[in-house]
Order: C-alpha cells, then structure tokens, then sequence
C-alpha cells in the first residue's frame, strides 16, 4: 500500500466498533469492570489505554513501519520518556546543535539523574567513532538538525552503534516519514514532536517514540508513558488521526515551496549563506539525498549583518508570521537565537522560516520587501 493511502486507512478498524468513516472520539475517563471488578489488560483507566491513543499509536506504526508506538503530550516528554528508559551512568551521544529543548531536558533534568552526555559533531563519524565509551548506549540523531540543517548520515552512525552495542534514537520531526524513514536505514527508535507537521495546522501538541522492535528497552519507554502520565488526550489523538490523512500531500507542498524560497534567498545579496539540504551547495547534500525522498519544509540563512538587523528583517514581514513553532499550514520564521536563550550555539545572524503552504509567489514578495527595507 502505497503512503497517501496508508496515511488515509491506516488503523481505521481500530477501537471503532460500528465501523464509523469518521471515527469517534472516547472521552470517558474509565471503563466498565465485569462483575469480578476485573478489566482485560488496561482497560480500566484512560491514562493507560484509551482507545483514541490505541488508534493513533497504531497510525504512527503504520507510517514509521515499526512494531510498536508510545504516544505522549509533547515531543520532549517523548524524548524525556526514551532517555528515562536508560539508567543513571549510562552514556550518550547527541548533536551539538539539537534541538534547544532537548538541550535543556539532557542539561537540566538528565544529567542530575545521573546520564551523562556529550555533545558533538555528529557529520564526522570518526568524531563519533571516537566518542563511543564502554556505558554508551544510544546515540541521539537529529538530521536535518535544528536550525544549522547539518546532516548525519542516518545509516552509518546505526552500523556504529550497534557494533560497539549502543541503540540509536532519531528525531524525525523535521523531515517525517514522508520524507525519511529511519528505521529503514537501521535506526531502533524514532521520536516525533507531533505537534509540527503530523498536527500540521499549530493547534496540537503532542509527542511520539517509534519502535523497529516491540522489544524490552520500547516496554522500559511504554512504563514511563504509563507511569509517568504524559500521555495525550483523546481529542489530540484523535485529531493527529485525522491530520495525518493530509500529512502527504502537505509535506508534498512544503517541500516545493521550500525548495522555491531556499534558491530565491541563496541569490539574495543581503543573504550570506542558505542552509537547507535540497540545495546542492548544502555540505550534506549527497547525503541526505540518499536517505531523504524530499528536503522539508524548514530553512535557516544568515544575513549579512548583525543580530539587531536579523531582528529587524523578521520584524518586517506582512504574511510570513512571527512565531517560534514550526510545521503549519502558514509560514512562520524567528531570530533564532532569541528562541533559543541561554546555551544556544546558534549564530547570532540566523533566522529560520517554516515554509507554509501558501502561493509561493506570495510568499518570496514578502521576503523580498522584509529583506530590502533599509
């Protein structure tokens, strides 16, 4: 079955009885016990199972092509939930410029429990190779990483890892699976902050971990979602159902328009370097063109000033909005480092748009009169 089609059927009969073309959504809090008081497996209270969250952790199976899904609140508790799932001493690996969020759960909650980490470049895999101690055990990928675009070779760091017994973790928010699969490339664990392009429309929050295997490290992470709570609601379920019917053909828009505005500012006078990796100047572009079917909907450029005048020009904007999220229907861009606070490594001339589904053209008349106004 091809994806749009996947995207569409995918988990239909699940938890949804009549069958409804439109499934229904199960609010209720807890479950009807038999006479015994007993339940069949977790069917007592919604925090453990609610059939929405079946249904959806069942979509995201289906898309990631893995064995098994964990459904959360938010892309950091998922990614809270994949490290929680190692114990104190463990070692990992994780990109230097990752997402600032994780940044801040390894730095500020992690490592206190007891994980250590370092941060690296991870576009060398010899810099990885030489990183790799006795306690490592898991390697975090991020690629496209968040904002610089770099890109890790998905593949080889998996080969790494598991022949010194690590696992690897990627973070496929940016590109989903329409345009990487991770675990076909040898990854064990994918995470989603669902919030971006499975939600699409910037009004869900969500997370999500991605199985290869249905195996005891995934069961260590389906105890943190049970245990710990963080897990989302049925109508959020329930909607990430609905959106992914879409989540093809949006991402089919992103990419275009993407690519449309990455080559318009890669000419821009005022633009001194694009990142984004369906360029073929992008340092990773070979590749990502190997393990990515399309380059995304995210790019970062510098501008030939300071950070006052990278400000300036997203302050400027008539269409484009200002915000911090990314993977909506409308196009969004920042000052990076603003976002980011304290630790950011990001430069200070950096501004990162989320490509919208909006008429191309409407969109590169507004980065022209942001980028020309003195």
């Amino acid at each position: 079955m091809r994806t749009e089609t996947k995207a569409i059927h995918a988990a239909m009969e699940v938890a949804n009885d009549n069958p409804d073309i439109v499934p229904p959504v199960h609010r209720s809090t807890v479950y009807q016990l038999d006479k015994k008081g007993r339940s069949e497996g977790d069917w007592h209270y919604t925090r453990l199972e609610n059939p929405n969250r079946v249904q959806w952790e069942q979509v995201l199976k289906v898309m990631e092509e893995g064995e098994a899904a964990a459904a959360f609140s938010s892309g950091v508790a998922a990614a809270s939930a994949v490290l929680r799932s190692l114990e104190p001493g463990d070692h990992i690996i994780i990109p230097e410029d990752v997402y600032a969020g994780n940044r801040k759960l390894v730095n500020k909650l992690m490592k206190p429990w007891g994980l250590q980490a370092d941060f690296i470049d991870m576009t060398d895999l010899q810099n990885i190779k030489d990183h790799i101690i006795e306690s490592t055990k898991l390697i975090w990928v991020e690629s496209p990483s968040n904002p610089l675009m770099n890109i890790m070779d998905i593949e080889a760091i998996s080969d790494l890892a598991h022949d010194n017994g690590s696992i690897v973790c990627v973070d496929n928010t940016w590109p989903t699976p329409i345009n990487q699969m991770p675990l076909k490339l040898g990854a064990d664990l994918v995470v989603h902050s669902t919030t971006k392009y499975f939600g699409g429309h910037s009004d869900i929050l969500g997370g999500a971990v991605i199985a290869k295997e249905q195996n005891e490290q995934f069961e260590k992470i389906r105890l943190v979602q049970r245990v710990g709570g963080a897990v989302p609601s049925p109508d959020d379920c329930w909607m990430l159902v609905r959106s992914t019917r879409t989540l093809p053909y949006r991402m089919k828009g992103h990419n275009e328009n993407a690519t449309t505005l990455a080559r318009f500012l890669q000419n821009h006078p005022k633009v001194e370097k694009v990142f984004y990796p369906g360029l073929a100047t992008h340092v990773g572009h070979d590749i990502a063109k190997k393990q990515m079917s399309g380059f995304g909907g995210m790019i970062s450029f510098l501008i030939d000033g300071n950070a006052e005048e990278a400000i300036s020009i997203v302050g400027q904007s008539k269409l484009i909005g200002r915000a911090t999220s990314l993977g909506g229907v409308e196009s969004t861009w920042e000052h990076r480092r603003s976002s980011e606070g304290e630790g950011s490594i990001t430069p200070k001339n950096l501004i990162r748009i989320s490509v919208g589904l909006e008429h191309a053209d409407d969109l590169l008349e507004d980065l022209e009169q942001a980028l020309d106004v003195e």
